[in-house]
């Protein structure tokens, strides 16, 4: 892991889903006091602030298979710049959503640092949704179910293509962890990119330490660490309620710290992002205050 220099960056995009208030998101984590507890870790924290994003009054949703396609792509490259930005600091990003569609910023940004140093990234996407469809197999053109694909090389060239390559990641070093809603198209797209997938049915049947120790070690082989891509609506509604898209049956509370502080003990984390957080339909902010305590254990954060 970078040395303990934290640089935070809002990306309140929510032109990628359907629902609103996610743009809300990066604020609802900062009010539940993310910086002060991250600096409590003994880390240096600054905050870059939030990416600028198109507000969706403002524009036309464009293609029903892409909807927001040119607004969405321009935020992405513009994200992708400040992380390599943040990276080349010295800083490790973390990054706060928004909706998913903003990884594929992040990925890029890490991906294109470490392609200049002639390395690999892996990536651990911990999400009840694959996030794995094009505009080909889309039920619903959001583009927010596209961002794995498109770190993949596949989908809109305006997003796979960033910094003018493709994929930017391998799929042998990409883990999908918490997986509980894939698509008919997702579920084909997985099988044959080869994405190491690990279902609720999986955690249920070998635990989440066991489960994570095979995602680590497929994000770590002959890579120079890996992002951690954190969709909230991988945790059950019971524990995070403000998501848009929120499927019974996800992590337990304990399972979603065990899972971050599993990524912690191998000090291979190069980014973390954390997605979705709607606190337009939160209970208090309870999703955006365990977002922050999530942050803490990838962090470092232990019990003893």
């Amino acid at each position: 892991m970078p040395e303990r220099k934290i640089k935070i960056i809002g990306v309140p995009l929510d032109l990628g889903q359907g629902r609103r208030g996610v743009d809300m998101g990066p604020s609802a984590m900062r009010v539940a006091g993310l910086n002060a507890r991250i600096r409590e870790l003994g880390y240096s924290v600054e905050d870059a602030g939030n990416v600028p994003v198109a507000i969706a009054e403002t524009k036309a949703p464009g293609d029903p298979k892409a909807k927001y396609l040119p607004q969405v792509a321009e935020t992405c490259r513009k994200h992708a710049v400040w992380i390599d930005g943040i990276l080349r600091g010295g800083f490790l990003p973390l990054v706060l959503g928004g909706d998913h569609s903003i990884a594929v910023g992040t990925v890029a940004g890490v991906s294109n640092f470490y392609r200049k140093k002639k390395k690999k990234i892996g990536l651990l996407w911990i999400d009840a949704h694959a996030d794995a469809n094009t505009p080909e197999t889309t039920p619903s053109g959001n583009i927010h179910g596209m961002p794995l694909a498109c770190c993949l090389g596949l989908g809109p060239v305006e997003l796979s293509g960033i910094f003018g390559y493709a994929p930017k990641v391998a799929a042998d070093n990409v883990a999908l962890i918490g997986a509980r809603d894939l698509d008919e198209g997702e579920k084909r797209i997985l099988r044959e990119q080869g994405v190491h997938v690990f279902t609720m049915r999986d955690i249920d049947e070998r635990g989440m330490r066991a489960v994570m120790g095979q995602a680590i070690r497929a994000a770590s082989h002959g890579t120079a660490g890996f992002c951690v891509s954190f969709d909230m609506d991988a945790v059950d509604p019971a524990s995070a309620p403000g998501v848009g898209t929120p499927v019974p049956g996800g992590l337990s509370y304990r399972e979603a710290h065990l899972a971050m502080e599993t990524i912690a003990d191998t000090g291979k984390m190069i980014s973390l992002e954390l997605v979705e957080v709607n606190p337009v339909i939160d209970t208090a902010n309870k999703t955006a205050n365990l977002g922050v305590e999530l942050a803490l254990s990838a962090l470092g954060k232990k019990i003893l």
